[in-house]
């Protein structure tokens, strides 16, 4: 598997969650934005270069990511702006939110161990 598979597998499992919590705002991967492929592919690279890194470190990686292309706080998710909702330290996210992040660490775990560069 390469990185770019997990980081779709990913991005679907995050997308089929977001519909099941009622947020219908992510599109497939082949339809989604670049920014948004790639910051899935950053979350896949960050998490090989720190397996140890929890929810929270996935999160923190994602706010400095999104910091460093000028996203700020916005009460609803809009890329235009680079707003996002999300932009607050992880103790500060819903539950929800905080889910989303571990599912994400969970399947990278899972495929880990497949991952050919």
């Amino acid at each position: 598997m390469k990185v770019e598979e997990l980081a779709r597998l990913c991005h679907e499992a995050n997308r089929t969650y977001c519909e099941l919590i009622g947020d219908k705002s992510q599109l497939p991967w082949d339809q989604a934005a670049d920014w948004q492929r790639a910051s899935m592919i950053d979350g896949v690279l960050f998490h090989m270069q720190n397996p140890s890194a929890g929810p929270s470190g996935s999160h923190e990686n994602w706010l400095k990511t999104k910091a460093a292309d000028g996203w700020v706080y916005g009460p609803v998710k809009d890329a235009e702006l680079k707003q996002h909702p999300c932009v607050v330290p992880y103790d500060q996210l819903p539950i929800e939110q905080q889910l989303k992040d571990a599912l994400f660490v969970a399947i990278f775990h899972t495929f880990q161990f497949q991952l050919k560069e």
